[in-house]
């Protein structure tokens, strides 16, 4: 004896011989649908920490920039500074 297939939709467990031609077409969607959802899922899951990476790298390095940029404005205002001292 062949045992009929089964589908969990929602909280409902259908069976494929009770379902309508109509109903048959939406079970199929929703069987390409979450398939689809699982597969980006994974590639979510996958792409997630490299985006993570290359996002605190950016910052990083725009941490490094400001710090020299306010290191070389320092270092100009000292010069502004020691320039003037020696006009007077």
């Amino acid at each position: 004896m062949t045992e009929e297939k089964k589908h969990q939709i929602g909280d409902q467990e259908i069976k494929d011989g009770d379902l309508t031609p109509v109903q048959h077409h939406h079970k199929n969607h929703v069987i390409s649908l979450r398939n689809k959802i699982a597969k980006l899922q994974f590639e979510i899951d996958d792409l997630t920490p490299s985006l993570n990476f290359h996002e605190n790298a950016l910052l990083e390095t725009t941490k490094k920039e400001s710090e020299e940029e306010r290191n070389n404005q320092e270092e100009l205002n000292k010069q502004a500074e020691q320039a003037a001292a020696e006009e007077q």
